[in-house]
């Protein structure tokens, strides 16, 4: 069973993961059954940062589920600047029943969490971004029938989701590999827990300088943003060290026959992907993105229905 917020991958068992996977499958087959789940229940939404998927994403969840959500910007709420992060987890948690934040430092939804009596729930943070990256392994679970003994290969920024990525890997049998220019490595932290997970789950983790050796193989090619936001000042510098580092169709070729490609988007196709890799046959893009919807509703119900 979840504890009582979702902030890191990190925290789930694999059983936890299968049942939210369980969950999420039956309110994508069947969304009439769940109307009422969450009936009378309310979100409060938290955006430093903006965002397109993770708002309607979460804002419909709800409606669907039979309660409402709140959006509160950073120009509506004063987040650790007027009041104590503290502060607003405790008077928030008398007006609502569950807490969705996405932040810049991750420091504020571990806050949130540690003084909220309601369920928090880490809508992304600089370090990990745990609800694409479950979608992302509920979707490679979709188009594979299963997910045991695949292989992932992130290609890119040592960023949030790749952090994610290596979190859930081991609790869907996955392996994974994550190839970096130099510098842009993942966080050494996440990089030491991911490793020792794997190791208790008997599944693969590769990090590697090379995106041939990574994407040799693989089951899923995900890609992300060279400057993920707040970074757009590093993004001239960026471009030059990502130089070479585009998902093509000859990258793409060195991958299982039948694998697919992922981004979380947006995309910056001529970027970090090729346009006709984006939007070819072998891109599932925006059934990751239809797949938040349901995965973040078992997300959702899971934890604000226990209330």
């Amino acid at each position: 069973m979840l504890q009582k917020d979702l902030v890191s991958i990190h925290d789930l068992t694999a059983a936890d993961v299968a049942a939210l996977f369980a969950l999420a499958a039956r309110m994508k087959a069947r969304p009439a059954e769940f109307r009422t789940a969450l009936s009378g229940k309310v979100l409060a939404m938290i955006f430093e940062k903006s965002s397109t998927r993770t708002r309607v994403s979460f804002g419909a969840g709800m409606t669907q589920l039979g309660g409402a959500a709140q959006f509160l910007s950073s120009r509506d709420i004063q987040l650790g600047r007027g009041e104590p992060i503290a502060d607003t987890a405790r008077v928030l948690s008398r007006y609502v029943n569950g807490i969705m934040a996405r932040t810049f430092a991750h420091d504020t939804v571990l806050q949130l969490a540690r003084h909220a009596t309601v369920p928090v729930v880490n809508g992304l943070t600089d370090l990990l971004h745990p609800c694409q990256a479950l979608t992302d392994y509920f979707t490679m679970s979709e188009k594979f029938g299963k997910l045991a003994s695949l292989k992932l290969a992130y290609v890119g920024d040592g960023n949030n989701m790749a952090h994610s990525l290596m979190y859930g890997g081991p609790k869907c049998s996955v392996h994974v590999a994550i190839a970096t220019p130099e510098g842009y490595e993942p966080d050494a932290t996440v990089t030491a827990n991911a490793r020792a997970d794997a190791a208790m789950a008997g599944t693969a983790l590769l990090l590697t300088h090379s995106k041939e050796e990574a994407v040799e193989g693989a089951h899923v090619v995900y890609t992300d943003v060279w400057a993920s936001m707040g970074q757009e000042a590093e993004q001239p510098k960026r471009v030059r060290d990502f130089a070479g580092w585009t998902v093509t169709n000859e990258l793409l070729a060195r991958a299982h026959p039948d694998a697919v490609f992922m981004h979380c988007l947006p995309a910056h196709r001529g970027e970090e992907v090729a346009a006709e890799v984006c939007d070819g046959p072998r891109s599932v893009i925006f059934d990751e993105a239809e797949n938040r919807l349901h995965v973040q509703k078992a997300i959702l119900a899971t934890l604000m229905g226990r209330l």
